[in-house]
């Protein structure tokens, strides 16, 4: 279950009510707490809260094992696929995220600081869990989309599908989406520009 962190009220009261200072404020806190966090957690900054969730069950590493193997293949130059634990801000829209894979710029991302900049991602992948379903599936989905981030993959555990959105707009989101069930293929569009193979992904 995700663990809403509520930041004292006078801690989050901006000056002159500008959401860029209330911003800025989370991700000092979220700094400040990140030693101190418990082990098992991440953190995400969502809808003006510090949220922290559960790490993904090993059951889950298979398909994102095969996911950035056949992403890492494609991945446009001076890009790299990871799964580490990075977080991706948003300032614009007043988020954070971790996703469960992402690529991205290495030139942009080579910084002394936890809060990389969202500009920097080509692509992002969510695992869907009890915990983080919901945000997966609508927060993340407008806040990718809105930040311009290229590709979103969205693997649904619950349904055993997948979902790619592509084509964002700054202002709309993502303008187009692929879905298709486990076992199946999909294109991945540019900059990758390949078939996604989830054969292996049934359980």
């Amino acid at each position: 279950m995700a663990v809403m962190v509520d930041i004292p009220q006078e801690a989050l009261q901006p000056i002159e009510d500008d959401p860029d200072i209330e911003f800025d404020q989370l991700c000092r806190d979220l700094e400040q707490a990140n030693d101190a966090m418990p082990d098992g957690y991440r953190a995400e900054i969502i809808g003006g809260k510090i949220v922290m969730s559960p790490w993904s069950r090993g059951r889950y590493l298979p398909i994102l094992h095969s996911l950035q193997d056949q992403v890492s293949a494609h991945t446009p130059p001076g890009h790299r696929a990871s799964t580490s634990p990075n977080l991706f801000v948003f300032p614009q829209q007043s988020r954070g995220y971790g996703p469960d894979l992402h690529v991205s710029d290495t030139t942009a991302t080579n910084i002394d600081s936890i809060l990389l900049p969202g500009s920097a991602l080509s692509l992002v992948a969510e695992q869907t869990s009890p915990s983080t379903r919901f945000a997966d599936l609508t927060d993340k989905v407008s806040v990718y989309g809105r930040g311009e981030v290229p590709v979103y993959i969205l693997i649904d555990m619950t349904k055993s599908a997948v979902t790619v959105y592509y084509d964002p707009n700054p202002d709309y989101g993502y303008l187009a989406h692929r879905p298709i069930k486990f076992g199946d293929k999909v294109h991945i569009p540019a900059p990758f520009d390949f078939e996604l193979d989830t054969a292996d992904w049934q359980s």
